[in-house]
């Protein structure tokens, strides 16, 4: 054997460097301690995200499933609407009466929902509130001004639920 082979490995470094100790086994707890709480942090904050998303879906389905509902109620309020502007006999006036009384409850459940009539007639048309059917020439009124109401428009809150579908004057 040659002295190289006998040799330390730390013999044979140049001077002034030092050689890396192997962590002690404390060390290497306290590093898989450091990895497991971050990990641990990393999964609670995943978790919550996952949680409020999920809110967030339920919420929005949620919200949907009531404005469905609410459009095809709306079908029915425009039903008795119509049926409420015919005219009808002596003998019909205690079905009429029954339409109103049934009529004023619907308007009423869609107002404490938070449903309300767009006003149409005499305003502005606006795109966003109003969809117009049919434009009309009418001296008697300005450019762009809604002049029939074809099926009333409702809003719940701030958002549209349905427009109204309206005649537009123009010029």
């Amino acid at each position: 054997m040659t002295d190289e082979d006998t040799m330390n490995p730390a013999d044979t470094e140049a001077p002034g460097t030092e050689t890396p100790e192997a962590p002690s086994g404390l060390e290497i707890v306290k590093r898989e301690r450091d990895d497991y709480y971050d990990r641990l942090l990393r999964k609670t904050a995943e978790f919550d995200n996952y949680r409020k998303r999920i809110e967030r879906e339920r919420r929005a389905q949620t919200e949907q499933a009531v404005t469905d509902l609410l459009r095809e109620l709306l079908l029915i309020v425009d039903d008795f609407d119509r049926a409420l502007h015919v005219d009808a006999d002596e003998s019909a006036s205690s079905y009429k009466k029954g339409v109103e009384l049934m009529n004023t409850k619907l308007h009423e459940l869609l107002r404490k929902q938070g449903v309300r009539p767009i006003k149409a007639i005499g305003e502005d048309f606006d795109p966003n509130l109003h969809q117009a059917v049919t434009h009309e020439e009418s001296p008697g009124h300005r450019e762009g001004e809604v002049i029939e109401e074809l099926r009333r428009g409702y809003t719940i809150g701030d958002r549209l639920l349905r427009p109204a579908m309206v005649k537009v004057a123009k010029a």
